[in-house]
């Protein structure tokens, strides 16, 4: 029997045939006319999904480059930040600010747990010296999401920034930049931007441009300062990478074409249909408040989470993720971030109910695929 390979984990996602076919063209010089004129069309096209007026700016790095330039290009030594431990990527940031010399105010959540922003709020009031606070939009380790509207609105009270790991969640769900008051907003190009790893984009608001001309930690490769003269001069202070550039602007132009809001209600649809799909099987979920980018499963009393993990990779080449951490082999991921589609959902369903059966898993056969099924059929236009 022929296995076809299903790539169903939160990043890198599956790519668009015409996205993937464009890197094949002949490479071009990036001190060009003609490069100049594709990269400024690629950065008003994340303009556009970042909700911003302002330059989007891009490193060649995965998305923890630009979790790094964030921090590097608004802070000095010795600064007090605060920081939203939700789960492996919001820990990150504590990683970050402590390499750095940073004093780091963490609040560290069980993975899943909601934060209010009225927790937030009480948080900056115990800690008025905090210069900025770092979230993110979508925890990718625990599939939850966090009101970063509201945090936007208590940080914007204060003379400190707010700062928003988009990487997972941005162009997956509502994250628009200047209406929110988001100060810094960063992302990558391996999940909603339907390109491969290799790419990360940041966005700085006018309030955190003014802390990058105090700020005095060590930076050069992502010194924003360097990127926003060589881009009004339409390059890159860097080689840049040329062949993602030239895709991320085929992507972007299959993003505007279906709309940023047809795209985020795309993967609520998906999200929805997981998700019911899950609980028909009688499974729990991770995420008190789970957004649409995954679905973090909690494995029953009595699997075996790495083999579960396992038996969809190896045996049915449905690659899922596992859990990280604290949470390896206690749940499992299903992404439905990026080019994928309802029957994407329904095969990731199927081979979870095979997977269950495998390993003894008592469940009635097809309640997950007829649940995904109606919310499918439902939306379906």
């Amino acid at each position: 029997m022929f296995k076809k390979y299903y790539l169903l984990s939160p990043g890198p996602t599956p790519l668009p045939e015409e996205v993937l076919s464009i890197a094949a063209q002949p490479i071009i010089h990036h001190r060009t006319p003609e490069f100049s004129a594709l990269f400024l069309e690629v950065v008003e096209g994340l303009k556009y999904v970042f909700g911003t007026k302002e330059d989007v700016h891009l490193f060649t790095s995965s998305g923890t480059g630009a979790m790094e330039a964030a921090l590097v290009n608004i802070l000095s030594p010795g600064d007090k930040i605060l920081v939203i431990n939700a789960g492996k990527f919001g820990e990150r940031w504590g990683h970050i600010g402590r390499a750095y010399g940073l004093q780091v105010q963490e609040v560290v959540l069980d993975w899943g747990r909601d934060f209010t922003k009225e927790q937030l709020q009480a948080e900056l009031r115990a800690n008025p010296e905090v210069k900025a606070i770092f979230c993110s939009l979508s925890e990718t380790s625990t599939g939850a999401a966090y009101d970063v509207q509201g945090y936007a609105q208590v940080v914007a009270q204060t003379a400190a920034i707010l700062v928003v790991d988009g990487i997972s969640g941005l162009g997956a769900m509502p994250c628009p930049m200047d209406e929110w008051r988001v100060d810094v907003l960063v992302s990558a190009s391996q999940k909603s931007f339907l390109i491969p790893p290799g790419l990360s984009y940041i966005a700085l608001s006018p309030k955190a441009w003014k802390m990058v001309e105090t700020s005095k930690l060590p930076k050069f490769y992502f010194d924003l300062k360097k990127s926003k003269k060589n881009l009004a001069d339409r390059t890159t202070p860097w080689t840049p990478a040329i062949s993602l550039v030239v895709q991320q602007k085929k992507a972007l132009e299959r993003i505007k074409s279906m709309g940023l809001e047809n795209l985020i209600e795309h993967h609520r649809i998906l999200a929805e249909a997981t998700r019911a799909g899950i609980k028909a099987l009688g499974l729990e979920l991770l995420a008190k408040r789970p957004g649409n980018v995954l679905t973090a499963v909690k494995v029953p009393a009595g699997l075996d989470g790495k083999a579960l993990v396992k038996t969809m990779q190896g045996k049915y080449l449905a690659y899922i993720a596992g859990g990280q951490d604290p949470y390896k082999g206690k749940i499992f991921r299903i992404a439905h971030l990026g080019y994928m589609g309802g029957f994407d959902i329904i095969t990731a369903l199927s081979a979870l109910e095979m997977t269950l059966s495998d390993l003894d898993y008592s469940f009635e056969k097809g309640s997950g695929l007829r649940a995904a099924q109606a919310i499918l059929k439902e939306n379906w236009k």
